[in-house]
């Protein structure tokens, strides 16, 4: 009864989506959810829920199998919809780091492409995604500090997590902008693309690699990694053993030493 409820929110959710769509790619195996909106592809408070939703949908759908978040029309996002700020309400604002952490606690690959700009809302989303590519002439930054704020959706935390204290207090406190091949010395990116369609190039090669390998070896890698980035050491230790030793009765891990001996390509299926 419970799973019928959620389903039937998250449908709710997902009606009159705010500049939001989905492209997929089916024979590539990607799921595209991209950022349509008006001015600068900015996010609106409602759109927030439905980008979780989105997510959650496609990590479930077997004719994707890697998720890439993208803006429309040559730029990622400028962030929030700032001038709406004023009429959302003032309470049960402290749970958003939920819904634009979905790209974390999806089973599922996820990449997230960004060109011109990357601000507020919409790179606090990116840094909740496994790998991050940008342009070389991107910007990056959490600018909330600008308006008497701060991010609210996870960003600092995972700014100061993946760049250190010192970066973080110097980009997330100042607001500064920062330019992408400096945001790729930090750590903050995966890798810088020289151009748009660079990028696109960057991103599809990055999925077809990651369609290549095991969805279920995939999935455990993404729950131990996120655990040593978030637990203490021996906790993270613990679930890497336990998955490694349950990835030892799956089919692909059968398939995938049985190709190693034949000497050929491993067909895996995520069983």
């Amino acid at each position: 009864m419970a799973e019928k409820n959620y389903a039937q929110q998250r449908a709710s959710v997902l009606e009159n989506l705010d500049g939001l769509r989905v492209d997929i790619d089916a024979e590539k195996r990607i799921g595209y959810l991209i950022l349509d909106r008006e001015p600068l592809n900015i996010v609106s408070y409602t759109g927030r829920a439905q980008i979780r939703a989105l997510i959650e949908a496609m990590d479930e759908d077997n004719d994707i199998g890697v998720i890439v978040i993208k803006g429309a029309n040559g730029c990622y996002t400028s962030g929030g919809d700032v001038k709406a700020f004023p009429d959302i309400p003032k309470n049960k604002m402290s749970d958003l780091h939920w819904n634009i952490g979905a790209p974390e606690r999806a089973e599922k690959p996820v990449i997230v492409a960004m060109e011109k700009y990357a601000f507020g809302v919409g790179f606090e989303l990116a840094m909740a995604c496994d790998f991050r590519f940008a342009t070389k002439d991107t910007l990056v930054g959490l600018p909330e500090s600008s308006l008497g704020q701060m991010p609210g959706s996870g960003g600092s935390v995972r700014v100061a997590r993946i760049a250190g204290l010192t970066r973080a207090k110097d980009m997330v406190m100042l607001g500064t902008r920062i330019p992408a091949p400096k945001a790729h010395d930090w750590g903050l990116l995966t890798d810088v693309a020289d151009d748009a369609e660079g990028l696109q190039t960057m991103v599809e090669g990055y999925a077809a690699k990651l369609n290549a390998l095991s969805p279920i070896a995939l999935a455990s890698l993404k729950k131990v990694l996120n655990s040593a980035y978030d637990a203490p050491l021996k906790t993270s230790l613990e679930i890497e053993g336990h998955s490694y030793e349950k990835l030892r009765w799956t089919h692909d891990y059968n398939e995938g030493i049985d190709a190693f001996a034949e000497r050929r390509k491993a067909k895996f299926t995520g069983q």
